[in-house]
């Protein structure tokens, strides 16, 4: 017997869903995939596209019922500081997907941007929550983190910089 399938997300589906299943942020952006919901169903995820999910969204199975979806919990960092309008401005900078709350930032355990954190003043602390990060600038999704830590050398990568005018 065929699996369950689900080609369709229903948006801010809070009290629709008949079961529910765990994912982390990572496993929240998906096209295709099989996953057993916390009532032991398993089901086929196959949209059209990848998608972003958040908490709160579910998948709808073609019989019907639908299926909420629940942020996990996750080993994050929690960051806090007098200037923490400056400390979002580093993590985003880091194209870093980050959780936003009124006095704390969220972001996922990395020593590298921790480092750089506390060296800006501000306090990093490990903690273990769901993660539900800011989406993109244009609305729904996400922001794609990317590796900065990869070197530029002539041959890879040159550019020149010209100016308009000289300081005398």
């Amino acid at each position: 017997m065929p699996l369950p399938t689900s080609h369709d997300i229903l948006r801010k589906a809070e009290g629709t869903a008949v079961d529910s299943v765990v994912l982390s942020y990572d496993d929240r952006f998906l096209r295709r995939k099989v996953l057993t919901t916390e009532g032991g169903t398993g089901f086929l995820v196959d949209l059209a596209h990848t998608e972003s999910l958040d908490e709160g969204d579910a998948f709808v199975l073609t019989d019907g019922r639908c299926i909420a979806v629940v942020a996990a919990v996750e080993p994050l960092l929690e960051v806090t500081g007098a200037a923490l309008h400056r400390i979002a401005w580093h993590i985003g900078n880091r194209h870093t997907p980050c959780q936003i709350d009124p006095d704390r930032l969220l972001i996922q355990r990395d020593h590298v941007i921790a480092d750089m954190l506390s060296r800006i003043g501000a306090t990093v602390r490990e903690v273990d929550e769901p993660f539900t990060p800011e989406g993109g600038a244009y609305g729904h999704g996400r922001t794609h983190g990317h590796d900065h830590s990869h070197q530029h050398g002539p041959e890879t990568h040159s550019h020149s910089h010209t100016h308009d005018h000289e300081h005398g």
